[in-house]
């Protein structure tokens, strides 16, 4: 039987899946890169603020107490969060959707070497060894298409380039997430994640507000523009991202990370059910290695 974290973090990647799915209609013509990304915070900051004063309001023990260090992980992690989906947003407009999800599949390795820097938290042999696995899948996938010219130039292409980015910066993500939620003197882990949820969500809606307003003049007003569709992604980036901050305080980011490349599988199912986009046997065999990696970690640990 699963426990709870590794069920959690399942029905994140879905959530999420959904929300990418979202966004990359959005960025088919309709928004800019920075325009589907800032839908993804405008959209879902007002219900999670709700949500999360309802709850506070509900248990009757008042807002919880934080430690020095939940501001600079918040703040960081926020902003590693924007730009890691930007880059995501941006490899839709050049390779296909499942092809997208799994570049940024590289943060599992990199949020184990942040999360043992950071926050001290171990990796066993074995856990590791399935990671890598996923890691060599990713390597299949950042083959331009066609594969001509020196394998150099082939691998370290735009979409390659911006996929090891994004994944950093997921990395980062995940790390000061999880450094943050252990900063709210709180035993409850839904409580300490709804919380640490609506500090991040409503500090990243203010920072892509100031940004759009100075260097994508209008772009707001597209976006509200598009809000049949685009308060859709803020529903599925609630149940995404709450997901995620529940999971992160109850497991090391790494594991998480590492089960989140389910995610893999639901992005190849939306790519050719939904964007009827063709997927190479490459492409194949580098998401079945990283499916492989995801059930070797959870048998393993």
């Amino acid at each position: 039987m699963f426990e709870a974290w590794v069920t959690i973090s399942v029905m994140a990647a879905l959530f999420q899946t959904l929300r990418f799915m979202l966004q990359k209609l959005l960025s088919m013509g309709t928004l800019s890169p920075g325009g589907a990304t800032f839908s993804r915070f405008f959209y879902s900051a007002p219900f999670v603020v709700l949500a999360a004063a309802g709850y506070i309001i509900w248990r009757g023990h008042g807002v919880p107490e934080t430690g020095g260090l939940f501001w600079p992980f918040a703040l960081v992690g926020g902003l590693a969060q924007i730009l890691a989906t930007w880059c995501v947003v941006a490899i839709f407009s050049e390779r296909n959707f499942a092809v997208g999800i799994t570049f940024k599949k590289t943060e599992v390795v990199q949020t184990a070497l942040a999360g043992f820097l950071v926050l001290g938290d171990k990796v066993s042999s074995f856990g590791m060894a399935a990671i890598i696995i996923g890691l060599v899948g990713v390597l299949f996938l950042s083959d331009s298409p066609g594969g001509e010219g020196a394998l150099v130039r082939r691998l370290m292409n735009r979409s390659a380039c911006l996929g090891l980015i994004s994944g950093g910066l997921f990395a980062v993500t995940a790390v000061a997430y999880r450094g943050a939620t252990l900063e709210v003197a709180d035993d409850e882990a839904f409580l300490r994640a709804i919380f640490t949820l609506a500090c991040v969500t409503t500090w990243q809606t203010i920072a892509m507000t100031a940004w759009l307003g100075w260097r994508e003049k209008g772009e707001m007003a597209r976006v509200w523009a598009a809000r049949k569709t685009a308060v859709w992604i803020g529903v599925a980036s609630i149940g995404g991202s709450l997901g995620w901050f529940t999971a992160f305080t109850l497991q090391n980011a790494a594991y998480v990370a590492a089960v989140g490349q389910i995610e893999v599988i639901f992005s190849m199912i939306v790519s050719v059910m939904f964007f009827h986009e063709k997927i190479s046997s490459r492409e194949y065999l580098g998401i079945a290695l990283l499916c492989a990696s995801i059930v070797l970690l959870i048998l393993l640990e």
